[in-house]
């Protein structure tokens, strides 16, 4: 698989963990370095993960997977989501949710890495390569999400958790 077929598909995979990003950074009060790199990092690790799970399920489990990873990802986010629209919300988000979110957001991920089993990425030296990519294009997207975020947080003071909740959703 080429260079640019791996940046658009890791950039495909890494939207919906952007949006999240962005969406936790409405919901903090102040943005600190390590939070932010902590989101991206769970984020990339697990964008990074998902396909060499997938590709070491192959063929065998493609259809299970690609006909619920969209509502597994969809009934997560829409919990989480839900949970955040609190008002009373307004933190980082905690290791666990922040786990589930990293989960819910490479459901996707998981497929991608059942049809490189069935595509050329036959050797597992391409597939960390592919994969580490996917990782760091997630990486590269989230970790100014999360300050991108913020900024549209001040502008909605107040009312940022239930704008971010209600994305999610």
């Amino acid at each position: 698989m080429g260079i640019i077929n791996i940046i658009v598909i890791g950039l495909g995979l890494a939207m919906d963990a952007l949006a999240v990003s962005i969406t936790s950074g409405l919901t903090v009060r102040r943005v600190r370095i390590r939070y932010a790199l902590k989101l991206a990092l769970s984020f990339a690790g697990f964008q990074a993960l998902m396909p060499v799970i997938g590709w070491l399920a192959g063929i065998r489990f493609s259809e299970k997977i690609r006909t619920v990873d969209h509502w597994v990802a969809m009934l997560l986010l829409a919990a989480i989501g839900g949970a955040q629209a609190v008002p009373s919300y307004g933190g980082e988000v905690g290791m666990r949710t922040l786990v589930v979110l990293a989960i819910a957001t490479s459901i996707d991920a998981l497929a991608v890495g059942v049809s490189f089993s069935c595509a050329d990425v036959n050797r597992v030296s391409i597939l960390l390569l592919d994969a580490g990519a996917i990782g760091a294009i997630t990486f590269l997207l989230c970790f100014p999400g999360v300050y991108i975020g913020r900024r549209f947080g001040a502008a909605f003071r107040g009312k940022a958790g239930v704008i971010g909740g209600i994305l999610l959703i």
